[in-house]
């Protein structure tokens, strides 16, 4: 899969936790007064100095750091593509669900004041037939939003739903494959 056809926050990698950042955690590099890194590490809790041939140089352990935080930056949802998201599913979500349950309401109105005989049955389904339509809006509002950063997208985001409903199905079938040649001999 090339870099053009990932989506713009999805990450390259999992990065696993190494042994030199659980090291990192254990010791830390003794400084002198100039600033320069000693040439013993010393342990945090112990005091002690540690065999130094397998901690790393401080200058050289601040870069990996760094480059694990801005990894895992990286990792989520940018802020602007979340609220978009939510606020789509709020949307397509929302006013089938409100339907679904002012059904009941309405109902008891109209069978209280005697304006219309309902059969209990054809209320229930249809507070269920717009109760399910939620549960599909929510589904459409995320899919349908547009996941790039500077880009809106349509108000029905037909467009941005065939696109990203392609991504995820490419994201499934990578990953079924991925099973697949795990569990093969």
């Amino acid at each position: 899969m090339s870099k053009s056809d990932r989506l713009p926050f999805e990450p390259n990698s999992r990065a696993k936790k190494s042994k030199d950042s659980k090291k990192l955690s254990e010791s830390v590099v003794a400084k002198t007064t100039d600033g320069k890194s000693a040439s013993k590490p010393v342990d945090n809790f112990k005091g002690k100095p540690v065999n130094t041939t397998s901690v790393k140089p401080a200058s050289k352990v601040n870069n990996k750091v760094n480059s694990n935080s801005s990894k895992r930056d990286s990792l989520g949802i940018p802020d602007e593509v979340n609220r978009r998201i939510v606020r789509r599913a709020a949307l397509f979500c929302g006013v089938p669900t409100t339907l679904g349950l002012s059904t009941f309401v309405i109902s008891y109105f109209l069978v209280s004041k005697h304006i219309v005989d309902l059969p209990t049955s054809a209320v229930v389904l249809l507070s269920m037939l717009f109760l399910g339509m939620g549960v599909l809006g929510l589904s459409y509002g995320a899919i349908s939003a547009s996941w790039d950063v500077g880009r809106v997208g349509s108000w029905w985001g037909y467009a941005e739903f065939r696109t990203n409903f392609g991504h995820l199905t490419q994201a499934w079938k990578s990953q079924q494959q991925m099973a697949k040649g795990k569990n093969s001999p």
